[in-house]
């Protein structure tokens, strides 16, 4: 009697009985039913993500002044070297250094007594030939005495005026006053020096306002203008902010350099800032609208940037974006969001596509005041 697949085998009844090949068949489309199943089956509740914890921002237009970058060197508004302008002794010196002076101040006094005398002289000699003068007078108008007499008096009066006039001016020479007002620097003489015609007493600066000059590339022209506004900074005053205005732009381009040379003015009330020092400034141009997004919320890989956007069931999408200008922890974009989009500032790292959110608080980009107006 034949065996049939099915059967057991009498010999050993251990053995399970032969598969049949239908339902051998069957059983690699039985695996993939069974492994697709498991697959679509969504994961118990206790098995998800919490939603993660984060604040967004809606993106709005804003507007925003692109700037110019550049480094200037600061120049007093007014600066002088105070210098002698005869041979003469020093008697007093009325300044120490680093001195506020007003214009007019004296500086320096000089031994004059030759001029003291020559004015006396000169005073004396103008005063008689002033009352001849008007002697002369009295005999013209009676007739007694020819026009021409008072004529030549009347010269000789002028000539007087004039010697007394040149001893006055000699004599002031020898008191050095301060052209304007400003600071004094180190004081180069002391009583008793002997000063020759252009011997440095001290150097004067006004610092009340601090003249910026840069230079800025041909290609920037267009864009510069009187009046325009600009912040400076200096390595001196970390995290301080000096604010100022373009004055004028040269009317030359730098043949070698290919650069403009732009002047600026900066308030300057404290004496903060210092003839000669290097600072870093920026040029705003007229603002412009612009989406402008908190710098936190740009998460940077290589040279791509994205953000997650919020989708209206509070889970989030990575979303691709062009970044343009940056400044103060904000970044403008030009390509991958619209205004009214709805973006996490705060919370990226914990994200991935399609993560559920809880929202702390949304709040608007739009600060109160643009930048630079």
């Amino acid at each position: 009697m034949g065996v049939t697949p099915q059967s057991y085998n009498q010999s050993n009844p251990w053995k399970t009985r032969t598969m049949s090949p239908t339902l051998r068949q069957l059983l690699p489309a039985l695996a993939l039913v069974l492994a697709l199943a498991g697959c679509s089956a969504e994961p118990p509740a206790a098995n998800r993500a919490p939603p993660a914890t984060v604040t967004t921002a809606v993106v709005a237009s804003k507007p925003w002044s692109d700037a110019i970058e550049a480094l200037g060197t600061a120049r007093a508004n007014e600066s002088v070297l105070v210098t002698a302008k005869v041979t003469e002794t020093v008697v007093r010196v009325n300044f120490e250094d680093g001195d506020l002076v007003e214009a007019g101040d004296v500086l320096v006094d000089l031994s004059g007594r030759a001029e003291v005398a020559g004015l006396a002289e000169a005073a004396a000699a103008y005063r008689e030939s002033q009352q001849q003068f008007q002697r002369l007078q009295q005999l013209t108008a009676q007739k007694l005495i020819p026009t021409s007499q008072l004529d030549t008096q009347r010269a000789a009066m002028d000539s007087a005026r004039a010697r007394l006039d040149a001893t006055r001016a000699r004599l002031s020479d020898r008191v050095i006053t301060a052209p304007f007002a400003g600071v004094l620097g180190f004081r180069q003489v002391s009583p008793g020096t002997l000063v020759t015609p252009g011997t440095t007493i001290a150097s004067l600066d006004d610092v009340s306002v601090i003249k910026l000059d840069f230079a800025v590339p041909e290609a920037y022209l267009a864009a510069l203008s009187a009046d325009q506004a600009i912040t400076a900074t200096s390595t001196a005053y970390p995290g301080r902010e000096f604010t100022g205005r373009v004055t004028t732009v040269d009317s030359r381009i730098d043949p070698v350099t290919r650069a403009v040379t732009v002047r600026s003015e900066l308030p300057n009330p404290d004496r903060a800032l210092r003839p000669g020092m290097l600072l870093t400034l920026q040029v705003f141009q007229p603002a412009r609208q612009a989406l402008v997004v908190p710098e936190i919320a740009v998460i940077q890989v290589a040279q791509q940037a994205h953000v997650f956007r919020v989708l209206p069931d509070d889970t989030v999408e990575q979303v691709n974006v062009t970044l343009g200008q940056r400044r103060r922890g904000e970044v403008e974009v030009t390509e991958g969001l619209a205004a009214g989009d709805r973006i996490v500032i705060d919370g990226t790292m914990k994200l991935r596509p399609g993560a559920g959110i809880k929202d702390l608080g949304t709040q608007a980009t739009v600060p109160p005041k643009a930048e630079g107006a």
